[in-house]
């Protein structure tokens, strides 16, 4: 029986399920109406989000009118844009116009946005039509997306686990089927992260690929690790779709740092004539049984299909974790304790801004050899990038990493290989309340952005119950809270992430079709939440 939109609830069930291409043809040949898509979208978001708190700002009425516009055009035979009628959303980080953009600061909750980000007008005029914002962790600091602003976000695979962060708002809904596309941004795994955490596909673009103007500044002058704004969706189709209008040439003449480098398609791209790297443990924290299963089966999916996979151990990653670290919290988190402002703080960033307020030697001298004393291993290397440094210790770590890249680009260059697959983090989905013990699961991403590499993550498969941990008892807390984490965790998604040399996006995302097309056809793909 239709409903007061005109589809079937059979209709309405399916039109959600359908890629960003089906949708925009469809709606391009009269298939469907735009403000049939929306509606369909819309009803979806009001079942679910009551139970995700993942859309914090919804946008439904311009949506309908977007919707009604571009139908009214259709009928006058009036070109449609490229993505005409797509239904997105945007990580709460973007300037939306009229919207706020708070990163979860109460004190910025009252200061509308004037325009669109770039990259947000950018789909805004292909045709896309913007249904929301998406919650965020505060300061976008944290693998959890909760904050004093709008509260916290659930996994819509279960909702005692975290749909991971910074962009988990963006995932959770997207994995519900609330949202066609999303618009996240990573500069430790926040794409990745939650794509892996929820089920779906991220891309994490070269860095400076795509601009980040109209996006929040989290860390202001630090350039020696470089966000990146990139798609999140269902399908690596998807991925590429939206990537192919976002990495367009008048980017340059806004952010003119951006290298005017042209977008490769990834169907130029030979499978069988790629070397690819394999590994699953980084000498930082160990993954969970699934994760290690799951590059495992993709290494042979990928044999299988041709290419060449070897296992391989990528130079001192344990090092680039604490450069990593140390680069972004170089000024003791003085940046990001302005920002906050006297206001509510979430618990896990203030023991951040306590820690920080020291010196690193000091932190380091004290910490380190305590740490050690009471068997806490993880911890102990944590207090060796905490506190602030000069700016000579600053330019130091700047150096290493710049030469720690030089060694591991070199490394792939002398063994040959194109790309490499991996685990995005250690863990499945966490337990809401844990992340901040676990942020060492965070280096598998975060290797990544401190290279500078294009990354994505494509869904796989799921935890299965005879899988669930194999981690030793142990009383360091973050091998604990790991275990904690990983108990109860049969049936969450788990995710591969891809990477490849700077500016081949097009390598990552035909590595990750060819994946989803092999994981797809196993029993435990992780197809839909039962939310």
């Amino acid at each position: 029986m239709p409903d007061s939109n005109g589809m079937s609830q059979h209709s309405v069930n399916e039109a959600i399920t359908w890629t960003a291409s089906e949708i925009v043809r469809r709606i391009a040949s009269g298939a469907v109406s735009a403000s049939e898509i929306v509606n369909a979208y819309l009803g979806r978001i009001e079942n679910v989000n009551p139970r995700l708190n993942a859309l914090v700002l919804p946008m439904f009425d311009g949506a309908r009118s977007a919707a009604t516009a571009i139908d009214a055009a259709r009928a006058r035979g009036e070109p449609l844009g490229p993505l005409a009628g797509l239904p997105f959303t945007v990580k709460e980080a973007f300037d939306v116009a009229g919207t706020p953009t708070t990163m979860g600061l109460p004190s910025r909750a009252g200061h509308p946005a004037a325009g669109d980000a770039f990259l947000v007008a950018r789909l805004r005029q292909a045709g896309a039509i913007l249904l929301g914002k998406t919650n965020v962790p505060q300061l976008l600091m944290g693998n959890e997306s909760q904050n004093p602003v709008y509260g916290r976000t659930n996994n819509p695979w279960n909702p005692d686990r975290s749909p991971g962060g910074s962009s988990g708002g963006e995932a959770a809904l997207i994995a519900a089927g609330g949202s066609a596309l999303g618009l996240g941004s990573d500069i430790g795994g926040s794409i990745r992260l939650p794509a892996h955490a929820c089920g779906i596909s991220g891309l994490k673009p070269t860095s400076r690929r795509l601009t980040m103007t109209g996006h929040a500044r989290l860390y202001p002058g630090q350039e020696a690790i470089w966000a990146q704004p990139g798609p999140l969706a269902r399908s690596v189709a998807d991925l590429e779709l939206t990537m192919q209008f976002l990495s367009t040439p008048e980017q340059t003449a806004i952010d003119p740092g951006r290298p005017p480098v042209p977008y490769p398609p990834s169907a130029a791209v030979e499978l069988n004539r790629l070397r690819i790297a394999a590994y699953t443990h980084n000498g930082v924290i160990s993954v969970s049984p699934a994760l290690r299963r799951a590059v495992r089966e993709a290494a042979a999916a990928l044999r299988d299909r041709g290419a060449e996979v070897e296992e391989w151990e990528p130079p001192e990653m344990s090092e680039a974790w604490r450069m990593y670290l140390g680069i972004l919290m170089a000024d003791g988190m003085a940046g990001t304790r302005r920002g906050v402002r006297r206001g509510e703080v979430d618990p896990s960033i203030r023991q951040m801004f306590f820690v920080g307020a020291f010196p690193r030697w000091l932190v380091s001298g004290i910490s380190v050899p305590l740490f050690g004393i009471l068997g806490q291993r993880h911890l102990a290397q944590l207090a060796r990038s905490m506190g602030h440094v000069t700016a000579d210790g600053y330019w130091k770590l700047v150096e290493e990493s710049t030469r720690y890249r030089e060694r591991f680009l070199g490394a792939l260059r002398r063994d040959r290989f194109d790309a490499l697959i991996c685990p995005p983090d250690a863990l499945a989905a966490i337990r809401h309340g844990s992340g901040r013990y676990l942020a060492d699961a965070l280096s598998y991403g975060a290797l990544y952005n401190l290279l500078g590499m294009p990354a994505g993550v494509v869904a796989a498969t799921r935890v299965r119950a005879d899988e669930q941990s194999d981690r030793p008892l142990s009383r360091d807390l973050v091998e604990r809270t790991a275990l904690r984490s990983e108990h109860d965790s049969a049936g969450l998604p788990v995710g591969v992430q891809v990477a490849a040399w700077h500016w081949r996006e097009d390598i990552v995302l035909r590595i990750m079709g060819a994946l989803e097309e092999h994981f797809k056809a196993t029993p435990d793909y992780p197809a839909s939440p039962a939310i």
